[in-house]
């Protein structure tokens, strides 16, 4: 041993060897080491209160590189997703509150901040539909429709809860078994949704459903996006883009007609990249109808079932984009028409109309009495199958 080589630096060098490190100093290796625990993927528990019925509640926080996100198991909720823009500045990008009694109390009915949606995503015409012969009624709570699986529906479950801890990405696994019958929906149904969180600020929603008898279903999650931060206000000058070159028209009550119309030469073409306040003030027949955007775009898929990008939404002043990819074949766009300035946000500040946008993957609305849109029957031995991706950058 060189007489200038002392018995720890020797060692440290040693460990450093079988870990495939270089080494400049004993105090570099330190620093490297506590750098890269920092960027494991992580994920951890809290209790975060009880649900009405008396079930204890938990909130998850999933950590990768520089993003973070928190899910509670009340709804499947997406609480928080903490991100740089492109100066470094960390924010909150999704609506939502700061406690549960908020959720519980405003959320269903109210603005689903952040919830996982069903059994069945968007509305339903007269809380109806009829399957293999027999009718079944669900709950009229939008007006004269049914709205995301009823009044007491998943965003208001509490879903058993597994994490997951990977080398480069962490999930969340949750589970809830809807009894047969549930809000009018016939068999049983399980459903379990993961929440991954992939290096690159890449959060994915992986749905996956069986049944043991004929039944309809569509998933979805709600979260309300604002990339200049939660609370920050309006996000008409988010740009957005939708790969879609047809929607679905509604008639006053927001129920599709039926029709599949092109946006072409109409405020509905998102095909290139446009703020999303420039035209939603037009005298245009379905923008009375929703107050704003709320609509299903038929999304312009290449293969059926793909993982395929359905939209892009870009904040100029942080820099940050949104990117969304799917296998679902539609997308509502939901420009936040209804926040009215009655709501208290995470970070303190109230919503008001157009604060938040959401972008929910589905297949249509009104599926189930529209026997032209791609089915929503989920039949026992088949498994209801679908993945959406959001991942952003600055």
């Amino acid at each position: 041993m060189p007489a200038s080589t002392s018995p720890r630096l020797t060692r440290t060098r040693a460990l450093a060897a079988v870990l495939g490190l270089g080494l400049v100093a004993t105090t570099g290796l330190t620093a490297a080491s506590a750098a890269s625990a920092r960027s494991r993927p992580s994920i951890s528990a809290e209790a975060w209160g009880t649900a009405p019925d008396g079930t204890a509640v938990q909130r998850y926080t999933l950590r990768n590189g520089d993003t973070t996100v928190r899910i509670l198991t009340y709804g499947g909720i997406v609480q928080s997703l903490e991100v740089p823009d492109e100066d470094g500045d960390v924010d909150n990008v999704v609506l939502g509150f700061s406690d549960l009694e908020g959720y519980v109390a405003n959320n269903n009915p109210g603005p689903y901040f952040g919830a996982l949606i069903g059994r069945y995503g968007n509305r339903i015409a007269g809380g109806k539909f009829t399957l293999d012969g027999v009718e079944h009624q669900l709950p009229l709570n939008n007006g004269p429709n049914s709205l995301h699986g009823g009044t007491d529906s998943f965003d208001k479950q509490v879903w058993e809860a597994t994490p997951v801890k990977g080398s480069r990405e962490v999930s969340l696994k949750l589970r809830l078994v809807s009894p047969d019958g549930d809000q009018g929906y016939p068999g049983e149904l399980t459903t379990e949704v993961t929440y991954t969180l992939a290096r690159h600020r890449q959060l994915s929603v992986h749905y996956e459903a069986t049944t043991d008898a004929p039944t309809v279903v569509n998933l979805t999650n709600h979260t309300y996006w604002n990339l200049a931060g939660e609370g920050s206000g309006t996000i008409e000058d988010h740009e957005l883009e939708i790969d879609a070159s047809r929607y679905t028209p509604v008639d006053s009550t927001l129920i599709p007609t039926g029709e599949l119309a092109p946006v072409e030469g109409t405020p509905m073409d998102f095909r290139h990249a446009t703020p999303i306040g420039e035209r939603i003030r037009e005298p245009f027949q379905q923008i009375v109808y929703g107050q704003g955007y709320d609509h299903n775009w038929v999304l312009d898929r290449r293969s059926e079932g793909d993982l395929e990008k359905a939209a892009t939404v870009h904040d100029p002043d942080s820099g940050r984009t949104l990117e969304i990819s799917t296998t679902e074949p539609g997308l509502q766009f939901y420009s936040g028409n209804f926040l009215d300035g009655t709501l208290v946000g995470t970070g303190g500040k109230v919503y008001r109309q157009g604060d938040g946008l959401a972008l929910e993957t589905q297949h249509f609305p009104d599926s189930p009495n529209q026997p032209d849109f791609p089915s929503t029957v989920l039949r026992p031995g088949e498994t209801y199958d679908t993945t959406t991706v959001f991942k952003l950058s600055d």
